[in-house]
């Protein structure tokens, strides 16, 4: 059976290229991952989601656990045989769910106790429960349960926190266990602050992972602190593992962490944009609702080769918004998936070929330039 593995094939500066071996395929580095919340990436069929290029999707522990439930998905084959998907996945620890979304929650040292935001019911989630849930949904990379305070909050704060999850760190790794095939990645805490961040890596390297996500960003801090942690939170960490930096984000904030030496991201936004009319292109982001579309018989992005560049109008695009018909969150939905699969792989490409300079500077001009003329 294929262990789990990661080979970096090319660097660039600090960007970096390689390949993340799974038994269920290879994840080629940098990746996006799309968010597949409650086991589907929301108005995709897994198929499109593929052919946008996609390796591995990511699933939620807190979601799934209140609904359907950890042990139902178990019964019936695990959460790859249940969504139809059987490529990798990566399922999150909840803890930054159970924050953000969770009713009265208290925390303590052994975990979080706290009520649904959908019925109310009352759950426990701790590391070793929280492991127990990913096994039973079957993810290929599980990650650490951790707790995540928002961002703006004092340093003491922090550290507190920090330390928290490195002690729950210890025991999602306990309680991980030996399983061959499967990955458990860290996840590193410490805010916006140099020796926080450099006390929580250095926790986690003597725990051991098999590879490392940088927590605690895209929280609220804005991109130049979260730019200002990346210059250097990522080098803090082993070199020959997979680095992560969650729940990040728009294209610019994708390339910046790249070129800071991050190797996978996931964001719910290309999905949930394509939902609320939006559409990410090489010039920038299109409001689809604007009544400048309503006759435009271009595609949203000319040199795009998605089906719904291939085959939708702006005008087409524009009309189906407005008239709420389930197709226009599918088509904007598979573009923007499709667009940020597209910035992976131009990524790849430039750090193969040492190029990755000029292709940041291509990119950010041709952002630059916006939208194309109204007719």
């Amino acid at each position: 059976m294929t262990r789990f593995s990661f080979s970096l094939t090319a660097t660039d500066g600090a960007a970096r290229t390689g390949v993340i071996s799974t038994p269920r395929g290879d994840i080629r580095t940098p990746a996006f991952m799309p968010v597949g919340t409650a086991a589907t990436v929301k108005a995709m069929m897994p198929d499109s989601v593929r052919a946008t290029g996609a390796d591995i999707l990511l699933g939620n522990t807190y979601h799934l656990m209140l609904r359907p439930g950890a042990e139902r998905i178990a019964r019936l084959g695990g959460l790859h045989k249940f969504m139809n998907w059987d490529r990798p996945i990566l399922t999150d620890s909840g803890g930054f769910q159970v924050m953000s979304l969770a009713e009265l929650r208290k925390l303590t040292e052994k975990g979080v106790t706290f009520r649904s935001h959908i019925d109310g019911s009352k759950h426990e989630l701790t590391p070793e429960r929280s492991m127990e849930i990913q096994k039973l949904l079957g993810s290929d990379i599980v990650m650490c349960f951790d707790e995540c305070p928002a961002l703006p909050a004092d340093d003491k704060r922090v550290a507190e926190s920090m330390r928290l999850s490195m002690r729950w760190a210890q025991r999602s790794r306990d309680a991980f266990g030996d399983r061959p095939g499967h990955a458990l990645f860290g996840i590193m805490q410490g805010g916006v602050t140099e020796h926080l961040r450099a006390e929580s890596a250095e926790a986690l390297t003597v725990i051991g992972f098999d590879g490392y996500a940088v927590g605690g960003l895209a929280v609220g801090e804005g991109q130049e602190a979260m730019f200002g942690v990346l210059d250097y939170a990522p080098a803090m960490l082993p070199t020959d593992k997979p680095r992560y930096l969650m729940g990040v984000g728009k294209p610019d904030d994708i390339v910046g962490a790249v070129k800071r030496g991050i190797d996978m991201m996931d964001c719910v936004l290309p999905s949930r944009s394509g939902r609320t009319g939006q559409a990410w292109t090489r010039r920038g982001q299109v409001n689809i609702k604007n009544a400048r579309h309503a006759d435009d018989p271009r595609p949203l992005d000319e040199d795009c080769s998605c089906p719904t560049c291939q085959g939708y109008s702006r005008a087409y695009l524009h009309h189906v918004f407005r008239a709420q018909e389930m197709i226009s969150g599918m088509l904007l939905t598979w573009h923007n998936l499709h667009y940020y699969q597209e910035i992976m792989q131009g990524m790849r490409d430039a750090i193969a070929q040492g190029r990755f300079a000029d292709w940041e500077v291509d990119f950010h001009r041709q952002r630059e330039m916006g939208d194309i003329e109204k007719l």
